[in-house]
């Protein structure tokens, strides 16, 4: 997916290095660097990368004021990526941090993810696939810069030295990289410049306050909801109550007698139906006008998917073997195990919503010939595309502006950019006038694009040292990845995410099946933060635990027995976790259990241990303890706000009410009412978070808190009341 980035009148030429930085300096003043990497998915394409087109103000902009602006090529939605990419191309560059300002980079080609290829936020990617680029940005950044210091004291350049954003040289001399940033724009940009030894870091591996926290606790930072602009109209849909459905007719006539109302229109949705939308000068006068619209809706030939219904029919195919994701050892060891020396589990996981605090919304003014667009998107590469498809128009002809987002969880992360083609369609009818489109709460629950609901079946032979001998586990779950772009990572018929954390399980088992099937049904489904792992890592660790329960060994003490000698993240991870938590754990009150957890996604091992009682029908959760084996840790101090908040995230599978059920084809949850979050009561009272020191390359850390909260619960809860929780949400009788 090649796209040209926009930039103004240098965008239809072919720059060299050399002659891009002359442009850039002439025409913004100061130093403006743009480095492009190019990524391993363009070789493996076949053939040599294209020549870039390197827009102005790429990555990074020295101003002539001192100031420092760097461009991150990430959405920022809570995960803290704006200041950790940042801390990690300013230390390389020995920027003063004071001095350091951040910017989110709008869609270009300079911007895609250096392995995935396009412009995006997922997999928890951002640090792993951006450290490497940003230290050398910042290292040839402050390459120039020195050379250029260099040139004009005529001294060599290993000479001088650099800190605080400014170039220090032989007998006193010394200048600022503001006032080099002119003649440092002239230099030509190294091939290589050296990178900093570990222990010559400045900020990387400190504890670093975030660069958004300020604007976000007194209010004065604008997300993608907030956007204003002159002449606006902001647009609401009436989506068909079914997914794919369409109206026979709609009486309009009492919505178009509010007055404020543009205009009220049909346009087409992604599942092949046809919804309504409804224009107007201001929030709640689209709102009312939608609410007085009278839509016959067309209901015949949509299927209606039904939650019970789905449920029998998951099971059953659950009892049957699938499309092979991995098969080691003997297949049939199992068939020689009795009875009595098996565990036989089903687990059933509902659909989900993401619900981010802020409403989905996407703001497109179309003039003709161009479009620009502001959205709060994790995939800016594909969404650009989109909404340059519905226009008529090429990707580099629209203006791609990436906006603050108030939360996503993968729900802002749409390969068929649903939204966003409805905010192109409607802004089609008003050439020149922006137009923002707004997914209500209830349009958000109601809409679709769920955590797919799973049945899992696993059948587990024990032997005689109580540790499994054989596993066979069959997983029955709509594919996140059918029909999307994505597609080409299916194998064998089987959806990786789906069986992640289980087809790749780091517990060593010598005999292991596992295999998958993947109905299709009329419910739109999506990644949920940490996809596959939510359900898979529930299963295997509640299933380890009932092993280790039966076999009379520590929790602790049976995983590292089971796990496998290069399991390193993990093994790490445990220790610490076990170091960290003995304390308390040996001197619970009356009424409490401990619950014990581990697992690896998004390659960084996590173990939690954590202290719960029952009070009042539902689980008290009084302390957490994780541990995180993710190599070098950026930002201590995001990494513990991540886990903080990942935890408290992944604690909403155990709601009671916390599950999408469909009947006759309708979604019965509409907002938080019937759709409950966790509230403070339901919240870890406490949450100690420890990093297993490392100097390995970074891994992931936004996703990977989520998978092992839900099962360290369960695992206490069992311990308190003797029983084994298989469905979730949990339901305390």
């Amino acid at each position: 997916m090649t796209m040209t980035a926009a930039s103004n009148s240098a965008n239809d030429l072919l720059l060299s290095r050399r002659s891009f930085l002359r442009v850039s300096a002439t025409a913004a003043g100061g130093l403006i660097v743009s480095l492009y990497l190019d990524f391993p998915l363009a070789a493996q394409e076949g053939g040599e990368p294209k020549p870039k087109v390197y827009p102005p103000d790429a990555f990074v902009h020295i101003k002539p004021d001192g100031k420092i602006v760097i461009q991150v090529n990430r959405l920022e939605f809570g995960q803290g990526v704006q200041t950790s990419l940042t801390m990690i191309l300013a230390d390389e560059m020995d920027a003063d941090w004071s001095q350091v300002a951040a910017e989110l980079a709008p869609a270009a080609d300079v911007y895609k993810d250096p392995l995935f290829g396009i412009q995006m936020v997922g997999g928890s990617g951002s640090i792993a696939h951006s450290f490497q680029q940003y230290r050398e940005l910042g290292a040839k950044t402050r390459a120039m810069l020195v050379a250029a210091a260099a040139e004009q004291w005529k001294v060599p350049a290993d000479q001088c030295r650099t800190e605080a954003s400014v170039v220090h040289g032989p007998g006193g001399r010394s200048a600022k990289y503001a006032d080099l940033a002119d003649a440092a724009a002239h230099m030509a940009v190294p091939e290589t410049a050296p990178l900093k030894n570990a222990a010559d870091f400045r900020m990387i591996g400190k504890k670093v306050r975030r660069l958004d926290s300020r604007p976000k606790c007194d209010g004065s930072l604008k997300f993608g909801l907030d956007l204003d602009l002159p002449g606006m109209k902001v647009a609401l849909v009436a989506h068909p109550p079914i997914f794919g459905a369409s109206p026979r007719s709609v009486d309009d006539k009492e919505s178009r007698s509010i007055p404020g109302v543009a205009d009220v229109f049909e346009i087409p949705t992604i599942s092949k139906g046809t919804a309504v939308a409804v224009v107007a000068d201001k929030f709640w006068t689209a709102k009312r006008a939608r609410d007085r619209l009278r839509i016959d809706w067309d209901l015949s030939a949509v299927e209606r998917s039904d939650s019970s219904q789905l449920w029998e029919k998951y099971k059953q195919l659950a009892g049957t073997p699938g499309n092979v994701a991995v098969t080691r050892g003997n297949e049939k060891a199992l068939d020689s195990i009795a009875a009595a020396d098996r565990i036989v589990a089903e687990y059933e996981f509902p659909y989900l919503a993401h619900s981010p605090m802020e409403p989905l919304n996407t703001t497109v003014r179309f003039d003709g010939d161009r479009a620009e667009v502001w959205v709060g998107s994790q995939l800016q590469t594909m969404d650009q595309m989109a909404i340059a498809a519905v226009l008529g128009l090429k990707p580099e002809q629209v203006t791609f502006h990436t906006e603050m987002a108030g939360g996503g969880f993968g729900r802002r992360a749409t390969p068929d950019s649903h939204v966003q083609r409805e905010a192109a369609a409607i802004a089609k009818r008003f050439a020149g006038i922006p137009v923002k489109l707004i997914w209500t709460r209830e349009d958000d629950v109601q809409g679709g694009y769920y955590r797919p609901m799973h049945v899992h079946r696993a059948e587990i032979g024990i032997g005689a040292d109580g540790m499994p001998t054989a596993w066979r586990h069959v997983v029955v779950g709509q594919s996140l990845l059918a029909g999307t772009p994505f597609a080409v990572f299916i194998k064998n018929g089987v959806d990786g995410s789906a069986v992640e954390g289980v087809a790749d399980t780091n517990y060593n088992i010598p005999n292991l099946h596992v295999s998958a099937h993947h109905p299709v049904v009329n419910v739109p489904v999506l990644w949920w933060r940490s996809v596959g792992h939510t359900h898979t890592a529930f299963v295997m660790e509640t299933l380890i635990d009932e092993l280790a329960t039966r076999a009379k060994t520590d929790p602790i003490a049976y995983r590292r027995k089971l796990l496998k000698p290069d399991a390193k993240k993990l093994r790490g991870a445990l220790d610490l976790m076990e170091e960290k938590s003995a304390a308390w754990r040996n001197q619970l009150p009356q009424g409490h259990a401990v619950g014990i957890s581990c697992h690896e996604s998004f390659g960084t091992g996590v173990a939690c241990a954590v202290d719960v009682s029952i009070e009042n029908k539902r689980p008290k959760i009084h302390r957490v303890t994780v541990a995180v084996g993710c190599g070098l840790a950026v930002n201590p101090l995001t990494i513990e706000s991540q886990f903080q908040a990942g935890v408290a995230f992944g604690v909403s599978q155990l709601m009671a009410k916390g599950a999408i059920t469909l009947k006759d084809g309708y979604v019965e949850q509409s907002n938080f009412d019937a759709y409950t979050p966790p509230y403070i009561i339901d919240a870890p009272v406490a949450v100690d978070v420890h990093i297993v020191p490392s100097t390995e390359k970074p891994s992931g850390c936004g996703e990977p808190p989520v998978p092992v909260i839900s099962p360290a619960v369960v695992n206490a809860l069992s311990r308190l009341t003797g029983k084994r929780y298989r469905t979730l949400p949990v339901v305390m009788v």
